[in-house]
């Protein structure tokens, strides 16, 4: 992400709320949604019955496969590759609408019971990375802006550092210094909460530097807000006039953030899932496209997609409870 998406989120981050109340907002989002969803899975759908390849290849076995012609005609018939295109893409979305998800074209049993057992270990993953991310970026927030040049030069170098690290190298680190070395979490698995922390961690840790910069900026406004300057005046600490008054306006554009991170971060979960021998979306993700396995690699997409509408709803309903004024009711703070 450039610093000129950053500034210019940072600068605007009341405009993300839907104007309304939360139920209104619900029912708009709620409509908006299933044309995301509509959209993602059609176009997931188009983009790999045009990439080149018979998907009857890998149903029968891979490219070593040597089947009849009768084999193939069979079994083109029973998963429905013998219809259009157009006729296999409304046979999809119909089976979709009462929750078919289809059969594994490598596994060769419903898609759901592939997938269902990997959805709950990639949400912990992505949820714990993202409380994470946002412990440090707060940490970084909290501890550095208005205390002096030194400190806040400091909080940005770190927070723009934080932020170019490849997850896969503060994954591959983490697991050398703390499960090789120190022997402190486990180096793989997934055996409980310790399994767990270096995985987010690696996730978290990139993030938290996004996470810090758009919110240092909008912290830094708040600090020379009225409000604050009456707050300091009625007596309370910099402690309490930072957590009670600056950091509830702060927090904002990194929320707006959150809810594109938490899509992110289930999509690229692969890289933590696959470095700590986790089990997963991603890897069943990257093992289904890579196999041409397209029951898989639909129903994942939109599992994603649904993640990601309904982090966003939460969002938006999050943004009315931390400021009011983006809520025609609301009061000013």
């Amino acid at each position: 992400m450039s610093t000129q998406s950053l500034d210019s989120l940072s600068a605007a981050p009341r405009t993300t709320a839907t104007a309304g109340t939360a139920g209104k907002v619900i029912a708009k989002r709620a409509a908006g949604s299933l044309f995301v969803l509509w959209a993602a899975v059609t176009l997931t759908f188009f983009v790999l019955r045009l990439t080149p390849g018979d998907p009857i290849t890998a149903i029968l076995g891979g490219a070593g496969s040597s089947p009849s012609a009768e084999t193939v005609a069979a079994v083109r018939a029973e998963y429905g590759l013998d219809q259009p295109v157009l006729v296999q893409y409304l046979s999809y979305l119909g089976n979709l609408l009462t929750g078919d998800f289809g059969v594994s074209y490598i596994f060769k049993v419903p898609v759901l019971e592939i997938i269902g057992p990997q959805i709950l270990p990639t949400l912990q993953l992505a949820g714990l990375a993202l409380v994470f991310a946002w412990v440090i970026a707060l940490a970084f927030t909290l501890l550095t802006v208005g205390r002096g040049r030194v400190l806040d030069g400091a909080g940005r170098a770190v927070e723009v550092f934080f932020a170019s690290l490849p997850q896969f190298w503060v994954g591959i680190m983490l697991a050398v210094v703390f499960a090789v070395t120190l022997g402190w979490f486990p180096v793989a698995g997934n055996d409980g909460v310790r399994s767990l922390v270096l995985p987010a961690l690696s996730l978290a840790v990139p993030l938290a530097g996004f996470i810090a910069q758009v919110t240092r900026s909008s912290f830094e406004d708040a600090l020379a807000q009225p409000f604050v300057l009456s707050a300091r005046a009625r007596g309370l600490s910099d402690t309490a006039v930072r957590i009670t008054h600056a950091l509830r306006h702060a927090i904002l554009p990194g929320l707006t953030l959150s809810a594109w991170a938490v899509g992110s971060l289930v999509s690229s979960a692969v890289v933590a899932e696959i470095i700590f021998a986790r089990p997963g979306l991603g890897r069943s993700l990257v093992d289904a496209i890579v196999n041409r396995d397209l029951p898989i690699t639909l129903a994942v997409v939109f599992l994603i997609a649904a993640v990601y509408i309904l982090v966003n709803l939460v969002v938006d309903v999050l943004y009315r409870v931390v400021d009011p004024r983006t809520n025609p009711k609301g009061s000013a703070a």
